[in-house]
């Protein structure tokens, strides 16, 4: 299945738009886009592994109270039990593909 990332990127003008982009008994590939300003609280998956590779734009990502500035082209890994968030920290929106493992339940 090819996906085309850059047909799913949509900003929404109050929070954060997540996007499934495709979903397997293993794994979920979403797109996040964040405008400038927007974030994800940080949170916990108690079962599942999240990693965040930024496309586009420039993004403050915390793990486990340490924070990165992550660009273009880097990754961050998130275990499962481990706190996680996203904050846009540039003036451009934010794209980030994002690998769960296992998928979300609800799926």
């Amino acid at each position: 299945m090819k996906i085309r990332v850059k047909d799913h990127v949509k900003l929404s003008p109050d929070k954060m738009a997540k996007t499934a982009l495709a979903t397997t008994p293993r794994a979920q590939l979403d797109v996040y886009c964040l405008g400038p300003g927007q974030s994800q609280k940080a949170h916990v998956h108690a079962d599942q592994d999240k990693i965040c590779y930024v496309v586009e734009g420039r993004g403050r990502f915390g793990v486990d109270g340490a924070q990165e500035i992550l660009e273009p082209g880097e990754a961050i890994v998130a275990r499962a039990g481990t706190s996680h968030g996203i904050e846009n920290a540039g003036d451009t929106p934010l794209v980030v593909l994002v690998v769960v493992t296992p998928p979300p339940p609800h799926v």
